[in-house]
């Protein structure tokens, strides 16, 4: 049987094609090729208010390659070399930038998680993850020295953003001074580009930590494999290119606009809080730099949407808007496309950490699917793009070791999710449980053996070949009667004019499993609760896909991720509904 070898835990293995040469990759040759192209264009700008007003800072393409190359050549004479480990917890800012693409350039790999996923994740992240070095605001300091993180690993320690004379008080270095200690060292020697390392296409590249929203945060191993994946699917099938300006308000996202040659527009907003987001922030930003992008996730895009239509503001200079962390709502969507130009499309991307995007469909055809989805179908989330298969498989917990085409279900049959492309993942970093329950091996191509990840998702393909979700495996309601999927029961319920969301869970009631829904709803409704219960009865004895949900809580704030604030945590609501029918 041939087995692709994956990146070890601290290895540089590979993926060998059958017979061809494995090409020398790395994320960076991105930026250095659009810098040499178009140096003075450019690349980031970031908001920033303050005293009362809205300020800018920006560095075009040919100064972020440049001094991204010296902080390279500055980190490696500190003695931080290829193959170690990063932690960077920096906020979004041009520092971000520069050390971001050092990183990348000098071979060192980035450890990247969320902040909000809470004390006890990040120490386990960092516990697996094993980090030489710990790149951070001060905050992030202070917390990995009160917490322990990573203590037993660590080397080096990097501080962003604070007051040199204290720094030098507490014997801490700071990105500045070691940026100052390389030039003084250099003395008069002219400044020369970085020689970037050059990577096999599955070598380890980054580690991207899940945000945990449904379950333990894994560590997802980026290869450049992906990267090149991500950026060739930004290309070509979005259309990105260059000279465009992208309002982002996903740090990582934003890292592929210079690769791009895109200039990143980050505007002043707490990237752990999106839907906290001032909406005229955003609005300013974009008409100032006349962004062609907008990158947003669907509660976001809610706010920002409501907020522009009560100013009837239109965003003229968006050419595509595109959306992914969660499933939009079909009635956000509609309203902020009355602020986009005829014919401009929110491109909905479907995906996960550990691959993506893999399908897309835009706004258009979205919206003539409101008649499937408010009646139990699931949510279109449109065809895969180039280069990527999607296959459905029966629902189960087995471990499925060797990918067979007899495992695909036919048209229009709900299971589980099954995804394969450049955009995959091949394994989680040090977590071999994980990476067996959720890779199938495929050897059926001529070319490479890959493995096919199995999302937790669950889904059907239609007679045209789209993809239409209907919800998490983890949150699907299993009773001796029938089975329930989240998303095709909620939207169904989501119809009734005085319910924002609904959560479907599953709670034990006299020792038997039974779907119970939590009701969150909207603001303005002062709607009698057993008038509400009895009607949502009625709604759910319609639909096949409903029937036998009679129980009912109103909720008045679901938990969301700490990612995109737009996936509820169901795990968190079914121990509070459980608690409620036990009193």
């Amino acid at each position: 049987m041939l087995k692709p070898a994956v990146p070890t835990s601290d290895s540089t293995a590979q993926v060998k094609p059958h017979g061809a040469a494995v090409p020398s990759l790395n994320f960076c040759h991105h930026l250095n090729y659009a810098a040499k192209q178009t140096p003075d264009l450019l690349a980031v700008a970031v908001q920033r208010f303050y005293r009362g007003q809205l300020t800018y800072d920006e560095i075009n393409q040919g100064t972020l390659d440049q001094r991204s190359d010296e902080l390279a050549y500055a980190l490696n004479a500190y003695g931080i070399k290829r193959g170690m480990k990063a932690v960077l917890m920096v906020t979004p800012s041009i520092d971000f930038f520069i050390l971001t693409f050092a990183l990348f350039k000098a071979g060192i790999v980035p450890i990247l998680v969320d902040p909000g996923m809470g004390i006890k994740n990040l120490k386990q992240c960092f516990s697996e993850s094993g980090p030489d070095v710990f790149i951070g605001i001060g905050k992030a300091h202070i917390a990995r020295k009160l917490f322990g993180w990573a203590k037993q690993t660590l080397r080096f320690s990097i501080s962003v953003g604070i007051n040199e004379t204290f720094a030098r008080m507490t014997g801490q270095m700071t990105l500045t001074r070691l940026i100052q200690d390389y030039k003084n060292a250099q003395q008069t020697q002219v400044p020369k580009s970085y020689a970037i390392e050059k990577f096999s296409s599955d070598e380890l590249c980054a580690i991207l930590f899940t945000s945990g929203s449904t379950g333990v945060p894994k560590g997802v191993v980026y290869s450049h494999r992906m990267f090149e994946g991500q950026i060739q699917a930004l290309r070509d099938d979005y259309g990105i290119t260059p000279g465009e300006r992208d309002l982002s308000t996903f740090p990582l996202f934003s890292l592929f606009g210079p690769a791009l040659g895109m200039a990143s527009i980050v505007p002043e907003m707490d990237a752990s809080k999106p839907i906290k987001a001032n909406p005229q922030y955003i609005f300013d930003a974009i008409e100032k730099y006349q962004c062609s992008n907008l990158f947003v996730n669907p509660a976001l895009m809610d706010v920002l949407g409501k907020a522009g239509a009560a100013q009837e503001l239109k965003l003229n200079s968006l050419r595509r808007v595109i959306s992914a962390g969660a499933p939009a709502t079909l009635s956000s969507i509609a309203r902020f496309v009355t602020m986009l130009q005829p014919n401009v499309q929110i491109w909905n991307s479907y995906g996960a950490t550990e691959s993506l995007p893999l399908t897309k469909v835009g706004s258009d055809e979205l919206l003539k699917t409101s008649g499937v989805t408010d009646n139990g179908g699931g949510i279109c989330v449109g065809k895969p793009i180039n280069d990527v298969e999607v296959a459905i498989i029966a629902i189960t917990e087995n471990v499925i070791g060797i990918w067979h085409d007899d495992l695909a279900l036919p048209s229009n049959a709900i299971g589980e999710i099954v995804v394969k492309g450049q955009v995959v993942a091949q394994q989680y970093y040090r977590r071999e449980e994980a990476t067996t329950a959720a890779k199938i091996l495929d050897d059926s191509s001529d070319e490479e053996a890959l493995y096919r990840h199995r999302m937790g998702d669950l889904g059907y393909l239609d007679q045209q070949g789209r993809l239409w979700m209907c919800g998490r495996k983890a949150h699907r309601v299993d009773t001796p009667q029938q089975q329930y999927y989240s998303i095709c029961s909620e939207r169904i319920f989501n119809t009734h004019a005085q319910v924002n969301r609904t959560a479907l869970v599953g709670i034990k009631y006299k020792g038997v499993e039974t779907p119970l829904l939590c009701v969150q709803l909207e603001s303005s409704s002062t709607i009698d609760t057993s008038q509400l219960f009895e009607e949502l009865r009625e709604i759910a004895a319609k639909h096949p896909q409903t029937q036998g949900i009679n129980e009912f809580l109103i909720h008045s704030d679901f938990p969301v991720d700490i990612r995109h604030n737009a996936k509820i945590f169901r795990e968190k609501l079914a121990l509070w509904a459980q608690a409620q029918i036990q009193t």
